[in-house]
Order: structure tokens, then sequence, then C-alpha cells
């Protein structure tokens, strides 16, 4: 009985998250069908357990200590039991903070005790593909915005122009983009802001901040304040990198309410 509980527990967890639109804070929204897929998954599963139940012709032939059918239950509740009793919250720059900012990833700065990655200003979708797979999509991208000079940067295409500028920043210098994000102020370097966006390339643990460094004349905007930036893209020398960052010189600032749904999603 108590599997059958702890199956129609995720079945209505998945459901749950689906209908409420809080899915979209743990995986790729483009994903979403997995996590139906894994509700009627467990809802079938959950109703084989309970005619089990009803029958009493369940036997465990490979549990058969209570302390084994123990562990096995709460292992099984432990996602309920956290969604249950861990509240869920949108990240910010508080997290930025308390992760660590620093580039690249590719130097380890993004790994966690946890064992997930925080990817930190240029989305990198690298490791998914090959050497050869990677620049061909990467051509393929760059093509939809190397000859335009302005480029309005949205939701949808949000983490794909921002992997883009980093890859190729001589390409976009130059050129006038329009993208909203959330100010962070790097704490090595007071002077220095930054407009960002969390990020999910598959799932949360591969999850990222991703922007460009805003140059806004001496005015300094308070961390978590919503911001629609339009302006030049240029590169300059960032210190306590030790490296030349594409940057963005605005010539409009808006201030603009958060979004309801503050996450992008790469596609692909």
């Amino acid at each position: 009985m108590i599997r059958f509980l702890i199956l129609s527990g995720y079945f209505e967890l998945m459901m749950y998250l689906q209908l409420t639109g809080k899915l979209n804070q743990y995986i790729n929204t483009h994903y979403s069908y997995l996590a139906v897929l894994s509700a009627m998954l467990s809802l079938g599963f959950a109703i084989v357990q309970l005619v089990n139940w009803i029958r009493r012709t369940e036997h465990d032939h490979h549990l058969q200590t209570k302390l084994a059918r123990g562990i096995a239950l709460v292992l099984l509740a432990t996602p309920l039991l956290a969604v249950i009793f861990i509240p869920s919250k949108s990240l910010d720059a508080s997290i930025v903070s308390a992760k660590g900012f620093n580039f690249p990833l590719a130097e380890g700065s993004g790994d966690t005790s946890d064992g997930t990655q925080i990817q930190y200003l240029q989305p990198n979708t690298s490791v998914y593909f090959t050497k050869s797979a990677y620049d061909k999509l990467m051509k393929k991208e760059l093509a939809k915005y190397e000859n335009l000079s302005k480029i309005t940067v949205t939701a949808n295409n949000y983490m794909e122009i921002m992997e883009l500028i980093y890859n190729f920043p001589g390409t976009f210098e130059g050129k006038t983009i329009t993208y909203t994000g959330f100010v962070y102020h790097d704490p090595t370097d007071a002077s220095a802001q930054f407009l960002f966006r969390f990020g999910i390339i598959h799932c949360i643990a591969d999850s990222g901040v991703f922007g460009l460094r805003t140059l806004t004349a001496g005015v300094s905007y308070p961390d978590n304040t919503w911001l629609e930036v339009t302006g030049q893209i240029q590169t300059a020398y960032y210190t306590p990198f030790k490296r030349e960052m594409p940057i963005i010189k605005p010539d409009r600032i808006d201030k603009v309410e958060k979004p309801s749904n503050p996450y992008v999603y790469r596609n692909f």
C-alpha cells in the first residue's frame, strides 16, 4: 500500500507541476512531455501496486528484510518529501553570489558540492556535441544574425544569441541589441554591473546565469532590478577575469517588471 501511495504521489506531483506552471523551474519546457510520460508511468505502476495489495499476492524476493524495504521506501519518497517541505524559489542575484561568480566554466569555476554545474555569462552547449557537430550548429545559428545590424533578444532566442556573442565577439561587435535581464554586481569589482537571466539547457543541473556586462555611465542600479537595455556591443578587457569580453554600451535603459517566467531555455 505504501508503494501505491508513493507512486500515486509522483503522478500527482508531476501533474501539479505541469498544471501550475512550476515545471519550468526544474527542466527545459521543451522537455515537458517527458514529465507527462513519467506521470503516466507512475500512475500505471501505482495501479499495479494497488492491485497486488488488494490481491495480497505481492512478494519481495529482492528485499527480504524490513530495513532494506524501509530504505527503499525512503529513497522513493525523498523527491516527494523535498517538494512538500522545501519551498521552490526563483533564482536571483543572491544565488549568483552564493555560488560564486567566475568565468569560464571550463576552468572548473562552476563546479559545486552538490554535483551540479552553474555556468556563467556564456551558455556552453559544446559538451553535448562532437566538435564538428557543434561547429556546424554554431555556423547555422550565426547565419541568422551575422548580417543584421539590430537584434532583438527574446526569451526564445536569449540562450542562442548569448552563446553566439561569446563565441564570435568580433562578428557582433558594433551591432545594436535589445534585451531584458536583472542587475548583478560583481563583488570583486564594485563598478562592474551585469545584466543577467537564468537559463536552463536541459534541466536545473546544467542551469546558469547568462548575459553581458552593461556600462551605465556611472548610474548604478540595485541587484535584482529588471531592466530592458538597448545598446551597442563592444569588447573590453575585464581585469577580474583577465580577458577580453563582449560588453554592451547602452543607448537606452528602461526599468521593467520581472517576467512571469524569469527563466530562459536553450532551443535546438
